[in-house]
């Protein structure tokens, strides 16, 4: 059943997520759950859901927004833009901190962020993000938000043949901070072969590559397990075990599958096309 519903006339929202909480602390009565919302006048929007009302309205960027996310203590809200700008801003204060230009020009794909431990990977700081762009660049950083610190940790360049005019026609680049082994991110997109690469932020080289049937349109991590699920364009969802493992392929879906996200527990995975979502139950 829908539960509520949040309206702004005349601008379409293009990307949002949930305010995190934090690790190991239950919700108190009455505590409200947050998202945050990107639209296409390049501004963020943070909703109350219990109190259905909008709390804060900045504007960041210039440009339309293409990726949002919280920090993983819910301090700072990532934006990117169809530009390529990041934009790290205070949901307390609505003040934007920093505005980082190194992908500018190519519409940023994907943020996550995840925590790290105190001088892992030689940085400062509790937290690595990265913000992937469509021109197949992933940028990775270690930030410490109370001493104000962003820091590039890695840049990452991967090689593709000449494509059709227009980066939109194109499979998207994404990217993942791997759940089940530390400093190692995944990536897909378009580029000289169909697979999935592993990549080690200490090692700073790909550990393995994992064939695919056709270049992936979605892609997710489960926090609980070594499994991935990708969805890909000729309508089919692909659970695959890693590192190794034979993968399982699902149809379900009239459309690309453009979205697909597994719940905090693992149990369950999200996928929605053009005019469906679908919820796939993961036995044990």
């Amino acid at each position: 059943e829908l539960v509520v519903q949040f309206q702004v006339l005349n601008q379409s929202c293009q990307c949002l997520a949930w305010k995190p909480r934090p690790v190991g602390v239950w919700p108190r009565p009455g505590e409200s759950q947050h998202v945050v919302a990107g639209y296409s006048d390049g501004t963020v929007r943070v909703f109350s859901v219990s109190r259905t009302e909008m709390e804060l309205k900045m504007h960041p960027h210039a440009a339309a927004l293409t990726a949002v996310t919280y920090s993983t203590d819910g301090e700072m809200i990532l934006s990117g833009g169809k530009d390529g700008i990041v934009a790290v801003s205070s949901p307390r204060t609505g003040m934007t901190i920093h505005v980082l230009a190194d992908h500018k020009g190519s519409p940023i794909t994907v943020l996550q962020c995840t925590r790290k431990q105190y001088h892992e990977l030689g940085v400062e700081g509790g937290e690595l993000w990265l913000a992937a762009s469509s021109d197949r660049r992933v940028s990775v950083w270690g930030s410490d938000w109370l001493r104000d610190k962003c820091e590039l940790l890695d840049w990452l360049s991967f090689p593709a043949p000449a494509g059709p005019e227009g980066l939109d026609s194109l499979s998207p680049s994404l990217a993942a901070f791997c759940p089940w082994e530390h400093g190692v991110l995944v990536y897909v997109g378009f580029g000289l072969q169909k697979e999935a690469l592993f990549y080690s932020l200490r090692k700073k080289q790909v550990l393995r590559k994992m064939s695919l049937p056709a270049f992936a349109t979605s892609l997710s991590l489960s926090p609980a397990a070594p499994f991935m699920a990708l969805g890909f364009g000729d309508r089919l969802l692909r659970l695959q075990p890693c590192p190794a493992g034979a993968p399982q392929d699902y149809a379900g879906h009239d459309d690309p599958v453009h979205l697909c996200r597994f719940a905090p527990s693992g149990r369950r995975l999200l996928t929605a096309s053009h005019s469906a979502v679908l919820v796939w139950e993961l036995p044990g």
